[in-house]
């Protein structure tokens, strides 16, 4: 088996003509740089050096055979190490990143044009899909990093960063409804309304549901959908009451085009969360990003 180390003395050696200048430079003792040179030439079979008053000459049948080759070995380990520091500490390849269409556009959107701007050689894939989608593709490789709707089942193959961004859950109506919006309502008389809500495979409708029930009340959606713009769009056209977070509908209750419900009791806050692979190192393209919701993995 080839010692490196060994070469590396042999060369360095061999540069400097002097076993203590070499020592020096290899801040090892001069013993063991002597030590070393002895063991590669037992190794090789050969002398790799003529000891003279002046100090360490190579010889002609075998220091001054192998130098060019052993010169240039070192300088392609060298090259090797400097390019695997360089994949460790500059952002390359492509990053995969897993979460809801809303999730996209009202959390991530801003960090990814700003990390596209601060690394444009990092091709950024983005995988919509809702948080049971994203988890699978997670846990199989498809994408590299989750954002997903809170709470979710613990799971051992994903790691959990949570409370990324908070969800404040509210009942929406348009001007059809606008009365529920004067004054605190109580949540059961809500149910004397059409009610429009995500449909029962998101994370959001079964917290809602989860809630409902801790609580003793049972509120059936006249309409179930799949996303929240749609709701909005559906809410604000006086189908009926939404249950959206506040953050997500923010603009449009600033507009005008839709207004809150406030309710006794009002519905508990909620969080997104961040997932990782377990046992999977992450890329430094990746953390830089990570780093941006102040993350450091």
């Amino acid at each position: 088996m080839v010692n490196l180390d060994l070469y590396k003395v042999f060369y360095t050696v061999a540069k400097c003509g002097s076993l203590t200048r070499a020592a020096e430079e290899l801040y090892i003792s001069q013993p063991a740089v002597s030590q070393s040179i002895k063991q590669l030439e037992t190794q090789l079979g050969i002398s790799l050096f003529n000891r003279t008053h002046r100090g360490m000459e190579l010889s002609e049948d075998g220091g001054k055979v192998i130098f060019a080759k052993v010169e240039e070995a070192l300088k392609l380990f060298k090259e090797s190490e400097t390019l695997i520091e360089q994949i460790k500490t500059s952002a390359t390849g492509n990053i995969r990143i897993g979460a809801s269409d809303t999730i996209f556009e009202y959390f991530l959107a801003d960090k990814i044009v700003a990390f596209h701007e601060k690394y444009p050689a990092v091709k950024i894939e983005l995988l919509s899909g809702i948080t049971p989608q994203t988890i699978e593709d997670l846990k199989h490789g498809k994408c590299d990093v989750g954002f997903v709707n809170l709470p979710i089942e613990a799971d051992d193959a994903l790691s959990l960063y949570g409370n990324c961004m908070r969800l404040n859950d509210v009942f929406v109506v348009s001007e059809k409804y606008k009365e529920l919006s004067n004054g605190v309502q109580p949540l059961e008389k809500l149910k004397n309304y059409p009610l429009v809500m995500l449909d029962t495979q998101t994370v959001a409708r079964k917290s809602l549901d989860i809630y409902l029930k801790s609580v003793g009340i049972e509120l059936a959606p006249s309409i179930e959908i799949g996303s929240w713009d749609l709701m909005k769009r559906l809410v604000s056209r006086g189908m009926g009451i939404g249950v959206i977070p506040r953050e997500y509908a923010q603009k449009a209750i600033e507009r005008g085009e839709l207004f809150e419900v406030k309710t006794d009791p009002a519905l508990p806050a909620r969080s997104v969360g961040m997932l990782l692979p377990k046992n999977k190192v992450a890329p430094y393209a990746l953390r830089e990003f990570l780093r941006l919701f102040n993350f450091e993995i």
